[in-house]
C-alpha cells in the first residue's frame, strides 16, 4: 500500500519539483518512487565536492534532506500541511570522488506532528557512502 497522499503521483511529478532551488542547482535528479520510498542522485562534481576533491559532507546531508523532505510533502495533503526539516545527521562512512551518489529515503516514522526518515547514500558501485537521520516537522497551514 503506498503511503503518498496523491495515489497517481508519478516520477514525472517529482522532475518538477526543485526547479530554481538548491536542488537543480547541484544537479539532484530524481530516480524512483516506490510504494513507501524515494530514490534520486545527485552528481560529484565542482558544485558538490570540497577543496580534496572529494564529496562534501554537506552534499551528502544537503542530498539526504531533500530526498527524506520532499518524501515527507508528499505524504501530506498540500491543503492542510506543510513541512520543514527539524533535525539531520549524517554518518560519513566513505568518500566518493567521481560519478554519483544514489540516495534512497524511507520513513521510520510518519505521526500527526513528526516524520523520520532514514536516508541511505551510495555510490555507483553500491558502496555505502553516509547514513542519515532526518526528523521532520509536520505544520498545518494558517487559513
Amino acid at each position: 500500500m503506498s503511503i503518498w497522499f496523491n495515489p497517481s503521483l508519478s516520477l514525472d511529478h517529482l522532475k518538477s519539483l526543485g526547479i530554481g532551488t538548491m536542488t537543480e542547482y547541484i544537479g539532484i535528479e530524481f530516480t524512483e518512487l516506490g510504494e513507501n520510498y524515494i530514490k534520486a542522485k545527485m552528481p560529484v562534481d565542482r558544485r558538490t565536492c570540497q577543496v580534496y576533491g572529494i564529496l562534501h559532507g554537506g552534499a551528502s546531508a544537503t542530498l539526504a534532506e531533500t530526498v527524506g523532505s520532499i518524501g515527507s510533502g508528499l505524504v501530506l495533503n498540500p491543503e492542510t500541511h506543510f513541512c520543514v526539516g527539524l533535525e539531520i545527521n549524517a554518518n560519513h562512512v566513505r568518500s566518493v570522488r567521481s560519478g554519483f551518489v544514489h540516495a534512497q529515503a524511507t520513513p521510520l516514522h510518519l505521526g500527526a506532528s513528526t516524520h523520520i526518515w532514514d536516508i541511505k547514500l551510495f555510490d555507483d558501485s553500491q558502496k555505502l557512502i553516509c547514513v542519515s537521520r532526518l526528523t521532520v516537522a509536520i505544520l498545518k497551514l494558517q487559513k
